[in-house]
């Protein structure tokens, strides 16, 4: 296959955005030679209108093809009904589709999968849940696809040892298990605002978890920035690009193995 070239963005959190980061992400994506664009959730703030309104603005400056999913910044925050009876209108208003996103082309197939929610039965309504249903449709989907697999999701399925704060992702270990022996090579995420890989613990060793940083405020003891992914026969390479002040630079990179064929 020739190299597929993927930019991976997360947590924007426009109404809390920087400005900065967001314009120069902007015109270097615009750059670039690029397949697609994913967004992994966390456009807005509080989920008000005006910051859907910007996101959605944003979104149609970008000239590549966008994959975006939700994150549970992307339920409303003020306003307690909307968020409990119809957490993700105004984003398929704005946006698109919430639960589910599908897009193929060049050899890769990928797969958005809702893991926020507007409401929970636990306290603390931001850590993420995916049912096993979820992971059985998106490895059912990619069965009629023999293409490089990606699933897109809002919370890191498995915990990041070491990372910033926690996802505890309902069923995330389950879904995890169900991926990776589906055989995806990817799982992209966001919500910790910083950029990592490992692979899961189960399968062959050849499903990845790459989480992307944030292009908001709201940091947590790493620059705001973005990932490059460039796909070939035989590698997977991640590159989270950082933001310093005037431009942005390397900030360290990953060489994954990819599986050379699905058995």
């Amino acid at each position: 296959m020739k190299p597929f070239r993927i930019a991976h963005l997360s947590d924007i959190h426009f109404g809390q955005e920087n400005r900065d980061a967001v314009e120069a992400a902007t015109v270097f994506l615009g750059r670039e030679n690029l397949d697609l664009i994913i967004v992994s959730g966390d456009l807005t703030r509080y989920a008000e209108v005006p910051e859907f309104e910007a996101a959605a603005t944003w979104l149609q400056q970008l000239t590549h093809p966008v994959l975006v999913t939700p994150g549970n910044h992307d339920a409303p925050y003020l306003d307690w009904a909307e968020r409990v009876l119809t957490p993700f209108r105004r984003f398929e208003r704005f946006i698109g589709p919430a639960m589910t996103q599908n897009w193929r082309g060049g050899g890769i197939a990928v797969r958005g999968i809702n893991t926020a929610r507007g409401a929970q039965m636990r306290l603390n309504w931001s850590k993420g849940r995916i049912e096993i249903r979820q992971a059985r449709e998106a490895a059912a989907w990619f069965q009629s696809h023999d293409q490089f697999r990606i699933v897109v999701v809002h919370h890191p399925l498995i915990e990041m040892v070491g990372g910033p704060m926690s996802a505890k992702v309902r069923g995330g270990d389950m879904a995890a298990e169900v991926l990776a022996g589906a055989h995806v090579d990817l799982v992209l995420s966001g919500h910790i605002h910083a950029p990592f890989t490992w692979p899961y613990p189960g399968g062959d060793g050849r499903t990845y978890a790459v989480g992307a940083g944030t292009l908001s405020c709201r940091e947590r003891g790493v620059p705001p920035g973005f990932n490059m992914v460039e796909i070939d026969a035989h590698e997977i390479k991640v590159t989270a690009h950082a933001w310093v002040r005037t431009h942005y630079e390397p900030f360290r990179t990953w060489s994954l193995d990819r599986r050379v064929a699905d058995a």
